[in-house]
């Protein structure tokens, strides 16, 4: 996995954010042989309960997992995150309230949770993996409601990005996946409020991804893609936004 290649048969220690649901539930099964502790809101299925949209949680949450992990994570996979809509007409404290929360949770908890990762592979030596969960709003934006959310995962991939440059030599690799409309709950909830399946707009592919298909490449990405691919921002979404 990094400069110093541990041997195949042993399992990599992973940590995982938003992994009691969704795609989060789908990339813990796709790495069932690894060693992975789950996080999540609640603590839901023996997850470590951790609320990322508090200051000074995620500091928390990854020593919880260290000791879970008998003091070594070799792959941080950044999933958690929310989508919660923002109109214009909001009263100003409430909409600016609503972003800083959207932020908070989206991209400066996966950036604490980035750094001592960062630290932690240093320290050890022999490098480390990030895998961060964008979104293909980073790229495209996303509805008038959610501003917030498109600038939150375009943070997200500048930062896997300078990860990447900065410490590519020392076999400490980071990558992204940018889902476009993936089969959630959440996704599912905004659709319903506007109106089923029509609201995708176009879809090449004919149907949302599923959360399998992103977990399957934060799978190959967490554990064999090659050390070239560093920095690279893997798109999921049906062609409905080639870039």
């Amino acid at each position: 996995m990094a400069r110093n290649q541990r041997a195949m048969s042993e399992r990599l220690h992973i940590l995982v954010t938003g992994a009691s649901r969704g795609i989060g539930a789908a990339i813990v099964g796709a790495l069932e042989d690894q060693r992975v502790v789950g996080h999540s809101s609640k603590g839901d299925g023996g997850t470590i309960a951790a609320d990322l949209g508090e200051p000074g949680v995620a500091e928390g949450l990854w020593a919880e997992a260290l000791a879970r992990l008998d003091g070594r994570i070799d792959v941080l996979v950044n999933n958690a995150g929310i989508f919660e809509a923002a109109p214009l007409a909001l009263d100003h404290a409430e909409w600016v309230a609503a972003w800083e929360r959207t932020q908070r949770v989206n991209l400066t908890a996966s950036a604490e949770l980035c750094r001592l990762a960062v630290r932690h592979f240093r320290d050890r030596g022999g490098g480390g993996r990030i895998v961060n969960v964008a979104s293909r709003a980073a790229y495209r934006g996303d509805s008038p409601d959610h501003w917030h959310y498109a600038a939150s995962k375009a943070g997200m991939i500048g930062m896997t990005k300078s990860i990447a440059r900065a410490y590519a030599g020392e076999g400490i690799y980071a990558f992204a996946v940018c889902p476009g409309f993936t089969v959630t709950g959440m996704v599912d909830d905004y659709l319903a409020s506007r109106g089923g399946v029509a609201a995708l707009g176009e879809l090449p592919l004919g149907r949302p991804a599923t959360p399998v298909e992103i977990a399957e490449i934060v799978r190959w990405l967490a554990t064999g893609a090659p050390a070239s691919a560093t920095g690279a921002i893997v798109d999921a979404n049906g062609a409905s936004y080639v870039r």
